[in-house]
């Protein structure tokens, strides 16, 4: 390969997707797209019950709509595209699309990283120091977590962005992706001192991914003390069964984007790895309000009292 010198107007890059599986492109339209509405549909009205419904104004709600939020932009940074690319050619797209499709991406996987932690100390709080609780979880305290999610998830990505886009990329600039994903764009790269900003790199995304899930892992682990050692039955399922959707999430997530992540560039596989990219950007998403909500009696009290309102208020009409 040699380096592409030219300018960035000029210069787009070749999404091949998965124009290497014909047969498989209508069933992962019909798929994508509904994921798609599911995630949309279902983190809204996440939020707008969080918002709305005076019960659900505590830490975790607060918690669960900005993850809410999260999910619908970061597969929202994806999914057109992707739809495009299902239903016609392949997708090229200029260098500045694939960098801001990068960052934006990058930025809320990174946010919900630090979320999930948030999230992690959150339950661990509420579990561990109930009498402590409501001053260890001030509103205050709580937009300040959020905030720092929503910081470290721009700032990681204006980092990893800004020392990719500094290096020179080799012709031809084509990804066996449905995506412009850091690990793949990595594999275009070349010139001199690229050893040395791709450690950079990897050192970073080592820092958002293992930091939150030490924060995740410690925070579980005192929870899960503290279950043992409480002598209601009650309060133990409620317990469990409260931080059990948390650790689904968390897993769904963070298995998916440790393996893609998490693995040096020159051994990345692009076509296993869109299969992967698929299930933390699309499934995922439109999984979280189903695990949030499923075994959740506050959620759906919510939303029973938020439908009955909205039947009062036609039959008054």
């Amino acid at each position: 390969m040699k380096a592409n010198h030219s300018s960035s107007s000029e210069e787009r890059f070749l999404l091949l997707g998965f124009s290497d599986w014909p047969s498989l492109q209508p069933v992962l339209f019909a798929f994508v797209l509904l994921c798609y509405l599911l995630t949309l549909t279902g983190n809204s009205a996440m939020v707008l019950l969080a918002v709305r419904d005076p019960r659900l104004h505590t830490p975790m709600y607060y918690f669960l709509s900005h993850l809410a939020l999260v999910d619908a932009g970061f597969t929202s940074s994806v999914v057109p595209p992707l739809l495009a690319n299902l239903r016609g050619p392949v997708l090229r797209l200029p260098r500045g699309g694939c960098m801001a499709q990068l960052c934006a991406s990058l930025a809320l996987g990174s946010a919900e990283c630090v979320l999930l932690a948030v999230m992690a100390l959150d339950r661990a709080a509420a579990v561990c120091r109930p009498l402590r609780y409501a001053g260890l979880a001030s509103p205050r305290r709580c937009r300040a977590l959020a905030a720092t999610s929503w910081l470290g998830g721009l700032t990681n990505s204006a980092a990893q962005t800004a020392l990719l886009a500094a290096r020179p990329l080799c012709a031809p600039l084509r990804l066996d992706h449905f995506i412009c994903e850091l690990p793949a764009l990595l594999q275009l790269a070349c010139g001199d001192g690229g050893r040395a900003v791709e450690r950079q790199m990897f050192a970073a995304r080592v820092v958002i991914l293992l930091v939150p899930s030490t924060v995740i892992l410690a925070s579980y682990g005192a929870v899960g003390r503290a279950i043992w050692g409480m002598r209601s039955g009650g309060g133990r399922s409620r317990a469990a069964g409260t931080c059990g959707s948390h650790l689904t999430a968390v897993c769904l997530f963070y298995g998916s984007a440790i393996y893609t992540y998490l693995q040096p560039a020159h051994s990345y596989q692009q076509g296993r790895g869109k299969f992967v990219s698929l299930f933390y950007t699309v499934v995922t998403p439109a999984l979280n309000p189903l695990i949030y909500t499923l075994r959740n009696k506050e959620v759906k009290g919510a939303a029973r009292r938020l439908l009955g309102s909205l039947g009062r208020g036609r039959a008054g009409q």
